[in-house]
């Protein structure tokens, strides 16, 4: 409890007990023995600091040699503002450089991986087409080298020219009443065609009677080279269904995964550069002005080390940390103050309670609280750290 409120306490309590006690010799001569009730309104009154807006301590999360300061105190920053470097940014960009190039690099590869997938399954299954009609010519050509040597093949070639030749006759002597008319005579096109197709017919007839009559009888050789051919073409059968059921189902997985192995180091090495890189630099989280500088270029500064203050003046506080446990539960959140400077106490400034803590310390033998004030009215004489005079209103 600060002395103020301690002071009005006392002469409160006292005077109560004053008139307790005459209260109580009236009461033996007279019916009026009712006590007036005094109700304790008096207002609370702190001490405090006055304090900016917002306020940053800054340092580097990087230790190293200052390469640039590039502000100077009382400057007005921007948020997001380069305010200083360390030195190794020309090392970190090379290094980002190169991370990259081989991110880029791993990126495509494995762009090309998946991408190659369906041009490899097109290959596999046109090889396996190719081979499938190799073997069957392979099979084709040993088989002709026992037909040649079967007369009963030679007969039916034979007796099948017979009949393809009397249907080619017959369709010769049925177009020639239409030769004459013109070519877009629909009975002479449909003539034409009977011919066109029976000359075709015994053309084919034609040529396996010749073929079977051109065999004669194979020589071991021929027999040996038939064989030869036909287990190369089925050993290159056999290996292009094995590739084509390797990749049919999509690229190779073992690739995939070292595709993507590559690519996520090549993106970590990217980012650790970047990071690096940024730990270089002091930039400002908030706009304001710059408080407290305390490095220059060439000086060696820590990791956590405290090198500047931004303060956001844009708007003044209060803050109090001596409301003790008696009086913190009569101070709320939105309550009324007014606020007098010790160097200024001409000046009453209006505000409002914006926030308790909740923590508590002890201090000078009290528990006590912190409370900040947000000032509805400012003065240009106001300066940081002024100590001040808070009254807070009592309801």
């Amino acid at each position: 409890m600060n002395t103020i409120s301690y002071k009005f306490f006392v002469v409160f309590f006292l005077t109560a007990l004053v008139l307790s006690a005459c209260g109580g010799e009236v009461g033996e001569t007279s019916e009026n023995t009712g006590i007036p009730v005094v109700i304790d309104n008096f207002d609370i009154i702190a001490e405090g600091r006055l304090v900016p807006h917002q306020l940053v301590q800054l340092s580097f999360a990087a230790g190293g040699q200052v390469a640039e300061v590039l502000v100077s105190e009382g400057d007005e920053v921007e948020t997001n503002q380069v305010l200083a470097r360390l030195e190794g940014s020309e090392e970190l960009q090379v290094r980002l450089a190169d991370a990259e190039l081989e991110l880029l690099s791993a990126q495509r590869s494995l762009s090309d991986i998946n991408e190659n997938a369906d041009l490899e399954t097109a290959k596999a299954a046109q090889a396996l087409v190719d081979t499938r009609d190799a073997l069957d010519d392979a099979e084709k050509d040993l088989g002709n080298l026992d037909v040649g040597a079967n007369p009963t093949n030679i007969e039916s070639a034979r007796a099948t020219v017979t009949l393809a030749e009397d249907k080619l006759d017959k369709a010769k002597k049925d177009y020639e009443p239409y030769e004459g008319r013109a070519e877009s005579d629909t009975e002479r096109a449909n003539m034409l065609l009977r011919l066109t197709e029976a000359q075709a017919e015994y053309d084919s007839a034609a040529r396996r009677l010749n073929a079977l009559l051109g065999v004669g009888v194979a020589t071991d050789f021929e027999w040996d080279e038939a064989n030869a051919d036909l287990a190369l073409a089925q050993a290159e059968y056999a290996s292009a269904q094995r590739q084509f059921e390797a990749v049919k189902e999509g690229p190779d997985q073992d690739l995939v995964a070292d595709a993507d192995a590559r690519l996520e180091v090549a993106q970590a090495e990217k980012e650790a550069a970047e990071i690096a890189l940024v730990n270089l630099e002091l930039r400002a989280p908030i706009g304001g002005r710059v408080a407290n500088l305390t490095f220059k270029v060439g000086e060696q500064v820590a990791v956590g080390q405290v090198v500047l203050n931004i303060a956001d003046f844009s708007q003044w506080k209060v803050e109090t940390d001596n409301l003790t446990e008696i009086e913190v539960p009569n101070v709320f959140v939105g309550q009324s103050v007014t606020i007098t400077p010790d160097a200024l106490p001409e000046l009453s400034l209006a505000g409002t309670v914006e926030s308790i803590s909740d923590w508590f310390e002890v201090k000078r033998g009290d528990v006590t609280y912190t409370a900040f004030i947000s000032l509805e009215e400012s003065d240009t004489r106001l300066r940081w750290g002024m100590t001040l005079v808070i009254t807070f209103k009592s309801q």
